[in-house]
């Protein structure tokens, strides 16, 4: 039979010699049927390689597929909004396809919003769900009641092993902080002194995604025919004149000459106490395509810049979720983004194309 020409119920009952009733029941499996006439019309469907139409057959049911997305919420940091700039045209894009999505959303720094949020979502009892993981107790104890529920779940920007989601979003962090070492020891290696983590982040302890991305970042230093020294500094000011202090004392005790933020939003801070006191010779390596990491890209304020596309992590989510339970395919187990490294030299095109795919 031609492989291109569309296979009709009656070209399957035809063929296996039955009725067009009995080729129906055996596909939708419904109804009695004798185990003659049943073998005959598997025989033909493993031989055209039938295939049920699904999308079909899903829209045929009106049944509506809730998908609740769990992150940060997206007026709080620059980052977030960044990451969540394409829900709208996702929504819009599925949404033909009888697939809703349910925005719930957390305060970036209260573990415990997370947690209720998070409650919120599986009251409305979602077919499926993709979520920003980034407190690991909260998170895990969150997987298990979707485990529990049966609901299948992915990980977009932070990847949680223990809670064995179905699909992971995004980078490799690991490799990402091997590559922020090796992009400031190229600039820096000719200067005396330390590589610095430099966190700005209060709940720090319970953020994983920061935690992987030091330790790849420690252990490309280690590896080093000579090794760098390293050091992690933490600093939890609520003004930037603390934050100024803070940071002069670890740039002064620790002798620091480069610095990798792992963070989108504090390059902008760093970047000013180095200017206000001539630390020009500091390097930066930061994250993210943010307006400020952009404009001190171009300025020569930052080195490099580590671009995680978050905005298109969360498409991809909503991608797999959608043809899991439309067609059951099965996700990925990882689908993991380049680490793209921009520069002076190449932002204009990661800006242009960011424009254009919002």
């Amino acid at each position: 039979m031609d492989k291109n020409k569309i296979i009709r119920i009656k070209d399957i009952a035809k063929l296996s010699g039955v009725s067009v009733g009995t080729v129906d029941r055996v596909i939708h499996e419904r109804g009695k049927v004798s185990e003659v006439s049943k073998a005959k019309v598997e025989k033909v469907l493993k031989e055209i390689n039938y295939t049920p139409n699904l999308l079909a057959k899903t829209l045929g049911s009106n049944k509506v597929f809730k998908i609740a997305l769990l992150a940060p919420h997206l007026d709080e940091d620059p980052y977030w909004n960044l990451a969540l700039s394409a829900l709208g045209s996702t929504q819009k894009e599925w949404q033909p396809y009888h697939i809703e999505i349910l925005p719930f959303y957390f305060e970036l720094h209260n573990a415990d919003s997370y947690h209720k949020e998070s409650e919120r979502l599986l009251a409305c009892n979602p077919d499926a769900v993709i979520s920003a993981p980034i407190y690991l107790p909260e998170a895990l104890t969150f997987s298990k009641k979707l485990k529990v529920m049966n609901i299948p779940f992915i990980h977009f920007n932070t990847l949680i092993t223990e809670a064995d989601p179905l699909a992971f979003i995004g980078q490799d962090l690991y490799q990402s902080g091997r590559l922020a070492a090796s992009l400031l020891n190229l600039v820096c290696h000719d200067q005396k002194g330390s590589l610095a983590t430099l966190h700005i982040v209060q709940s720090i302890q319970h953020s994983i995604h920061f935690q992987d991305k030091e330790n790849g970042f420690n252990d490309y230093c280690k590896a080093l025919a000579s090794p760098q020294k390293t050091t992690s500094i933490l600093i939890n000011a609520h003004t930037q004149e603390l934050f100024e202090a803070s940071l002069l004392k670890a740039i002064n005790e620790f002798e620091v000459k480069g610095l990798f933020i792992p963070t989108s939003s504090g390059a902008k801070k760093t970047a000013e106490v180095l200017r206000n006191n001539h630390l020009k010779d500091i390097k930066i390596v930061g994250y993210d395509l943010i307006q400020d990491n952009i404009d001190l890209l171009r300025s020569g304020e930052i080195e490099f810049l580590i671009n995680q596309s978050p905005n298109k992590q969360l498409y991809r989510g909503v991608y797999h979720l959608a043809h899991h339970l439309l067609f059951k395919n099965p996700p990925p187990k990882k689908e993991l983004f380049p680490l793209e490294i921009i520069t002076r030299e190449n932002i204009d095109s990661y800006t242009c194309a960011q424009i254009l795919n919002q």
